[in-house]
């Protein structure tokens, strides 16, 4: 039984490094073929390792590459996710990071076009998928992406929302340092790299979900086998048309255990009536595996 969970924790760990070099040659493609060409900020840290190459440039006798800005502003933030999140995470997370930092130096720039609204938008959709997908496997691509997950841990917030907040101070340096209309650019690729990456990291997306079933220790019994989750039932309801007795059940599961839920559904009761709608916050105990 060790030597099997320890063959599954071995292939995780090459799954999760495969991620990360994924994200890094996203994140390098983004930066290299877009974002600097067309004079585009990103979000976050890179944004920033990127406004500190930009000024080194233009008025100090030495540039500061954004690659190296990357890697050094990083390392307080693996400090923090030491400590507040895990330390297989932030493991992870320092081999993203080192790896985007190395590929940055090694694929060299091309100039796709300078178009900027171009450059934005496929920089921003390049740059979110390679981030929502690391989020997704346990991930993080450091900077603003640990600050995010330990705030929605405490206020419940889309790892998007607390992006585009704290991005608006890069917005801002993109105007005074390339103008005002490549500040509006620059808004408008963090805008798509923070609808991307909601829409490939789902686990923090809740849902509420409503299961009326005559079938409800069946029920209860295939959900909680196939994702960890608490189950509140409603006794003694009825159904209108044929006045059989029903159960209520209500959960709450993230959209990232929807294929699973739906399993458990089809194996207990597929004829059970089913209402799954957005949840805005979640107050109280709720079950988060752990990075």
């Amino acid at each position: 039984m060790e030597d099997l969970q320890r063959l599954i924790e071995r292939h995780q760990y090459i799954g999760k490094a495969g991620t990360a070099f994924i994200y890094a040659i996203l994140v390098s493609m983004a930066v290299n073929f877009f974002w600097t060409p067309g004079h585009i900020y990103s979000s976050g840290v890179t944004g920033l390792a990127q406004l500190i190459t930009t000024l080194t440039g233009r008025y100090a006798p030495i540039q500061l590459s954004t690659a190296l800005m990357l890697f050094v502003l990083n390392v307080p933030l693996f400090v923090v996710a030491w400590f507040k999140i895990g330390k297989r995470f932030t493991f992870f997370t320092f081999i993203s990071v080192a790896l985007a930092s190395v590929m940055m130096r090694v694929m060299q720039p091309v100039t796709l076009t300078h178009d900027p609204l171009i450059c934005a938008i496929f920089g921003g959709a390049i740059n979110g998928l390679g981030t929502g997908l690391a989020l997704r496997y346990g991930i993080s691509t450091g900077g603003l992406d640990i600050v995010g997950i330990v705030l929605r841990k405490k206020t419940g917030s889309k790892m998007g929302t607390i992006n585009i907040l704290f991005n608006a101070l890069i917005v801002i340096a993109a105007g005074f340092v390339f103008g005002w209309p490549y500040a509006l650019y620059s808004a408008i690729g963090l805008v798509v790299n923070a609808r991307v990456m909601d829409m490939v990291y789902t686990r923090q997306q809740l849902l509420q979900v409503m299961i009326v079933t005559g079938r409800p220790k069946s029920v209860i019994d295939s959900v909680q086998n196939h994702v960890r989750r608490g189950i509140t039932i409603v006794h003694d309801a009825e159904g209108a048309y044929h006045h059989d007795e029903k159960e209520i059940l209500f959960t709450v599961i993230s959209r990232y255990e929807m294929y699973e839920f739906r399993e458990a559904m089809e194996e207990s009761d597929p004829r059970a009536f089913v209402s799954i709608t957005e949840t805005m916050r979640v107050m109280g105990h709720f079950y988060e595996p752990k990075l």
